[in-house]
């Protein structure tokens, strides 16, 4: 019997959280967040290059998906990952993409080393 929460069954809980980390941009917010205790909306922003409408949807979705929280001062919101686990999921994510890259460069240089057919 799998294992369910409110929401359903985890594994549904988990896709649920990788389409939130679906998008470029949306990680591109998660790593700046990484580096920072927190970051305001105007620096994310100015970080992306993202016109305000749409980071704000993109927000949006890490929002809703529990991996960001925000909070207001003022005038200006302020974002910070909602968990440390998050940067942790990233780190593992870039050490997987590394060493896939690196098996894909071996494949690439194992290939250039077959003679040439014809000509």
């Amino acid at each position: 019997m799998p294992l369910t929460t409110r929401e359903g069954p985890l594994y549904e809980v988990k896709a649920g959280l990788f389409k939130g980390l679906s998008h470029p941009l949306r990680i591109r917010v998660l790593e700046l967040l990484s580096g920072a205790a927190e970051v305001s909306v105007a620096e994310l922003q100015q970080e992306t290059g993202l016109e305000a409408s749409h980071l704000s949807q993109h927000l949006s979705v890490l929002r809703r998906h529990r991996l960001v929280e925000s909070e207001r001062r003022g005038s200006h919101v302020f974002y910070r990952l909602a968990d440390p686990a998050i940067a942790e999921l990233l780190a593992v994510a870039r050490r997987l993409l590394v060493n896939v890259l690196q098996a894909d460069r071996e494949l690439l240089a194992d290939a250039r080393s077959l003679p040439s057919l014809g000509s």
